[in-house]
């Protein structure tokens, strides 16, 4: 090698961009990132709730979002987007971090929600109801976590060490040698969605006889689901499977009511509301064009409005009340059928009367029944639900998931159809033996049309922002309810201009890109080694020739010596 050192010099002399080559391209290459997570990365994300209620707003505000991510522990989080997992997160920390003036959060979901114990589930619930319970002031997106979003959780942790570092120098050397990264939602700012309208479908199984003349017993439910990511709340208990109980309840009368022998006297209306989520907007609208239009009201002579709520879970069923009915009224008798019926047919099942009064100074009612309760004409009505406490956080989540078998769901609904029948046959007064039963055989609840409905219903997010009229879901309830029952009709609320009840927002979901950066202080000492690289290559290359010399010396002096 030293032998032909003479002539590498000269081959640097006459090519001297060589030298340039050999100095740059492992300069650029040692400056660049050595993980193996690059450039920029794109997911999907999904956006906190936002909407305003009786014009008080809820949730996220903001939807804008581009700003450098931190973790957590991060004691410098001012216009910082906060990075951490959900299992991470307390109330405490997201409000402190909040107040020290962090920009946003994106919040990481582990990817199934099977997978986690139902104590993480209801501590999870917990938590989503506190988040929601003030409106946030920055933009709060979710996503499911996966290996990038893991390998990026991990490396911002070294901008935790930086903010603690003992000393200034150490801080400097540990963001100069840390990479970070630039979080950019695709959402522009969020506004408000114009002429947004909740659906209310019924539909009426007719009695046999004079239809004025005839009672009425209404069967509700409200569809929609809510949660603190409207995009992941599918609402499985609350309220899929009520709706699942309305659409069997409906198949297995409807089987009655066409047959001329078993067709009752009675009239059955079935409701399915819109914004039940929203304090039952869609029910008030309904109560409020049965008094506009009381001669073509389906509310006329009505015994009893029996609204369900949750029915898929446990051996308690309450039946919660604003007023328990006077003994010697119809609605009494139902009761009464229902008892006898879970005492004598059910004996697994727990079935109790709660009486709560409706607190009129709050504008949020507990259950959908006490619409029905405050109605003008103060209508019979009760939840049956197997919540015993309206403000059960599994009621409003997007952690009420599809984990459970429908053996509950499928007795219950066979309880509540037994206990309908005896009412409206009047099968005690006749005579017949309790532990007859009605729906048996072709008449049975049909266990494979329930777990069709709720693998269906179990897994579809139905929040109210989401649903417009012509919404698959709302077209696909109605030709099920068709199916059974004639004439369906459906309208729709909108909220008031001048003073609307409750306002919706658009950006639920979007789109979010993660870009590998460095601290602005890196590009500083890049901007210094670029420069004192280009200068020190100057002044080589300008007197390379005093250089060249200098080495040939060098190397003439070496091989004299070797050669001695």
């Amino acid at each position: 090698m030293i032998e032909h050192g003479t002539d590498i010099l000269e081959f640097l002399k006459n090519f001297p961009i060589s030298v340039s080559i050999l100095c740059v391209i492992p300069f650029v290459i040692l400056s660049g990132p050595v993980s193996s997570v690059n450039g920029a990365h794109e997911f999907p994300v999904f956006r906190m709730q936002q909407f305003d209620l009786h014009q008080v707003p809820a949730g996220s505000r903001s939807a804008l979002l581009n700003m450098e991510a931190r973790p957590l522990s991060s004691e410098v989080l001012t216009r910082r987007c906060v990075v951490t997992k959900l299992s991470e997160l307390t109330i405490d920390r997201f409000r402190q971090a909040v107040e020290s003036g962090a920009g946003g959060f994106l919040i990481l979901l582990p990817r199934h929600f099977m997978n986690l114990t139902q104590v993480h589930l209801e501590e999870w619930q917990v938590l989503e109801k506190e988040l929601l319970s003030k409106a946030v002031p920055v933009a709060v997106y979710f996503a499911y976590q996966d290996d990038y979003l893991e390998d990026l959780h991990n490396h911002i942790q070294v901008a935790v060490t930086s903010d603690q570092a003992g000393s200034a120098f150490e801080a400097l050397l540990g963001v100069t040698s840390a990479s970070g990264y630039q979080l950019v939602s695709t959402a522009s700012e969020s506004k408000q969605k114009k002429d947004t309208t909740i659906t209310n479908m019924q539909g009426k199984l007719a009695g046999m006889g004079v239809d004025e003349n005839l009672p009425t017993i209404a069967i509700v439910a409200h569809y929609d689901t809510f949660g603190m990511v409207p995009s992941l709340a599918n609402g499985s208990d609350s309220n899929a499977s009520g709706v699942v109980a309305l659409l069997e309840l409906a198949r297995v009368f409807s089987r009655l009511y066409t047959d001329l022998q078993s067709h009752a006297k009675y009239h059955l209306v079935f409701f399915l509301s819109g914004g039940g989520k929203f304090n039952y907007q869609g029910t008030k609208k309904w109560l409020e064009d049965s008094i506009d239009n009381p001669e073509q009201s389906a509310l006329n002579e009505v015994d009893f409005v029996l609204c369900l709520d949750s029915l898929s879970q446990g051996d308690n069923l309450f039946l919660h009340v604003s007023k328990p009915p006077k003994e010697g009224t119809r609605a009494y008798d139902l009761i009464e059928e229902f008892k006898m019926v879970a005492s004598t047919l059910f004996s697994q099942l727990n079935f109790s009367i709660i009486h709560k009064k409706i607190n009129l100074a709050e504008e949020m009612l507990s259950w959908e029944h006490e619409r029905f309760s405050i109605h003008t004409q103060r209508l019979p009505a009760g939840t049956l639900s197997h919540f015993e406490d309206p403000t059960s956080s599994a009621r409003r989540s997007m952690f009420d998931i599809r984990w459970h078998d429908d053996k509950k769901l499928e007795r219950n609904i066979n309880f509540i159809a037994e206990g309908l029948a005896r009412h409206i046959f009047n099968l005690t007064k006749k005579g017949y033996s309790k532990d007859l039963k009605v729906f048996t055989q072709g008449l049975a609840v049909d266990s494979e049309f329930i777990k069709t409905w709720m693998n269906y219903l179990g897994h579809l997010p139905r929040p109210a922002q989401a649903l417009h009229k012509d919404h698959p879901f709302l077209q696909g309830i109605e030709l099920a309810l068709s199916r059974y029952i004639k004439d369906i009709k459906k309208t729709t609320v909108k909220a008031d201009k001048r003073d609307p009840e409750f306002v919706f927002y658009d950006q639920l979901d979007a789109k979010m890109s993660a870009y590998r950066v460095k601290p602005a202080v890196f590009d500083l000492f890049l901007a210094v080694g670029i420069g004192s690289y280009l200068g020190i290559f100057y002044l080589a290359m300008t007197n390379f020739s005093w250089l060249s010399d200098v080495l040939q010396r060098q190397v003439v002096s070496n091989l004299k010596m070797k050669q001695t």
